[in-house]
Parts: C-alpha cells; sequence; structure tokens
C-alpha cells in the first residue's frame, strides 16, 4: 500500500488507523529543507499541519498521490501546482469547528470580563474592583458575524445562547436561509459594522477577502466596538487594526491569526492596547486535534481505495480528471 508521511506528529489513533488499512506512516520532525530532502521522495500520501507546500517541497515529492491538510485553511498550499500534478487537497471541514468557534466565544468573554487584567493583579495581590468597571455582560450586546459558515454557524448560535442580538453578513448564503436559523440577515457591511457592539470574522482567505479588514472596515466599525478573528491573519490590515485600536476607535481585539506566523516581532499589534492574543491555537483542543487526524487519515484511506469523498476536496477538477 502507500507511505504516508505526517510532518509533525498527529494523533497516534489516526496512524494507527493509517497502519490498518495497510499502508505505512513515518512522523516527520523537525521538518525542514533537510529532513524533506531526505525523506519526502519516499512520500505517497502526505498530512499537512503548517509546513509551506510549495515548488521547492513539490520538487521532491514525485510519488505524491494526496496532501491532505490537518485543517480547513490552505494559504500555505499552492494548489495550482498540485491541481497540475492531479494531486487532490483535502481538508478538514468539520472537525475543527466546533473547537474555534468556542475559542471565538472565549476571545469575546475574555474581553467583556477583562479576565486576564483581573488574573494579572490577583496574582498581585490587588484585591480590587475599579470604581468605574469597564467590564460589560454580552447578553444584550449585538454581535456581527461575517461569514456563515460551519464555524461562523456555531458561532452566531453560541453567541444567540448568550442572548446576544445576532446580525449574519455572508453574500453567499440566502437571506432566508439565515433568517430560519434565527438570526437577522446584514446585505450591506458597512450597516452591520456600525450596528454591532462585537464584530467576529469567519472568513477563508483568498483573493477577494485578503487584507479586506482594512482601514475602510475599522472606520465603519461603532465607537468603542470589540473585532474577533479565529479564521485568517491574512484577512486583517494588522497596522490598520493597531492604529484603531490605538486611537482608541475600538475597544479591544481577541485575535488568534496573523499575518505572519509566528509572529513578526514588530507587528504593530504587539505594541497595541487592549489585545488578547493566541498563538493559532484555536483548532488546537484536544477533541479537535483528533477530529483532523482521523479526517485527514480517512481521505488517504478513501483516495487509495478510490473513493475519495468529494466534500473535503478543494480542487475538485482533479477529481473528474481522475475519472
Amino acid at each position: 500500500m502507500a507511505h504516508v508521511v505526517c510532518l509533525r506528529p498527529v494523533h497516534p489513533d489516526a496512524q494507527a488507523r493509517l497502519r490498518e488499512a495497510g499502508h505505512t506512516v513515518e512522523v516527520l520532525d523537525p521538518v525542514n529543507e533537510t529532513t524533506i530532502a531526505a525523506r519526502i521522495p519516499d512520500a505517497e500520501a502526505i498530512i499537512v499541519r503548517a509546513t509551506p507546500i510549495n515548488a521547492a517541497f513539490l520538487a521532491h515529492a514525485q510519488k505524491l498521490r494526496i496532501c491532505a491538510r490537518h485543517g480547513v485553511g490552505y494559504d500555505a498550499v499552492d494548489v495550482p501546482a498540485l491541481t497540475a500534478r492531479g494531486i487532490p487537497l483535502t481538508v478538514t471541514p468539520d472537525a475543527n469547528a466546533a473547537s474555534v468557534a468556542e475559542h471565538a466565544m472565549m476571545l469575546m468573554l475574555n474581553i467583556a470580563r477583562g479576565t486576564f487584567e483581573y488574573d494579572r493583579k490577583t496574582k498581585q495581590g490587588e484585591w480590587s474592583n475599579p470604581p468605574v468597571p469597564t467590564t460589560f455582560d454580552l447578553g444584550g450586546k449585538t454581535v456581527l458575524v461575517v461569514g456563515f459558515g460551519r464555524i461562523g454557524g456555531r458561532v452566531a448560535r453560541l453567541c444567540k445562547a448568550f442572548d446576544m442580538r445576532v446580525l449574519v453578513h455572508d453574500p453567499y448564503i440566502p437571506q432566508n436561509t439565515i433568517k430560519g436559523a434565527g438570526f437577522i440577515p446584514c446585505k450591506v457591511l458597512a450597516e452591520g459594522l456600525a450596528e454591532a457592539d462585537v464584530v467576529t470574522t469567519h472568513l477563508p482567505s483568498n483573493e477577494k477577502t485578503r487584507g479586506s479588514v482594512n482601514g475602510e472596515f475599522f472606520a465603519s466599525m461603532k465607537q468603542g466596538a470589540t473585532y474577533i478573528n479565529t479564521a485568517r491573519g491574512t484577512l486583517v490590515d494588522e497596522a490598520a487594526l493597531a492604529g484603531a485600536l490605538t486611537s482608541g476607535h475600538l475597544k479591544a481585539a481577541g485575535l488568534d491569526v496573523f499575518w505572519e506566523e509566528p509572529m513578526n516581532p514588530a507587528n504593530p499589534l504587539l505594541k497595541a492596547p487592549n489585545v488578547v492574543m493566541t498563538p493559532h491555537s484555536a483548532a488546537a483542543t484536544e477533541q479537535g486535534l483528533y477530529r483532523m487526524a482521523m479526517s485527514c487519515a480517512e481521505s488517504i484511506i478513501q483516495v487509495f481505495e478510490n473513493r475519495l469523498d468529494p466534500d473535503v476536496v478543494i480542487n475538485q477538477e482533479v477529481l473528474r480528471g481522475n475519472r
């Protein structure tokens, strides 16, 4: 059967599942130019976490039959290059939705209730509350969910459970579908931005969306609003966001993703006030990592049994060509 190379460790149950199906499994760690050159020539399938899959990588991967992305984003994958060689790129569309949605809510709650600052002060022996609290309840606030896919839909439902008023902007989803789900459709993005106390983005990064959360976007937001991003860092003009926070136009931001990862020390957000940051860890729960790894394993098993599920394939033209 096939030789599978995992670029960094994945859940052992997924490795076991691949071996049970007759495949051999190798974990490449660390992943660098030397290890890629040495081991990728034997790879017929790869499970990819953060490694860029570009022309230099693919030059070593002449036996490759499938690239299984351990997650849903594929900014660092040269999809046209894979397509040109007839290699499907798969993602794990359902596996991390719950984990990322909960993380978005965690960022909202940390900002709303000042958790990090209270924690710091309590540990320093400052047992007091400010005379005029800056914390607030999520209940009764208006949230704008930008992007109503698997994750955005879950976030909308969680926000509603917190008794928030939920606006949804997604030009690709029928307005009646949003209404039927119990939310308020927002056709014009700028109108929703001006109304919302919290804005949370759940969009893929592509030619249309990259850099779209920019100065105009932030200027359109309500004075004192909060911005949350657990989607893709390349959506955001980080200098514009830092400026909006520094000027006080925005109250705070909660960010899990950044344009450059790991973060560049020169990133202006590191000096901006009222930013809660996590290191692209929203999907990295015990359950989320398990589900993503198992989904990757199933895609690899399926491709070598000629029954790959089209719903997980990004470059579906490869499936038509392979038929």
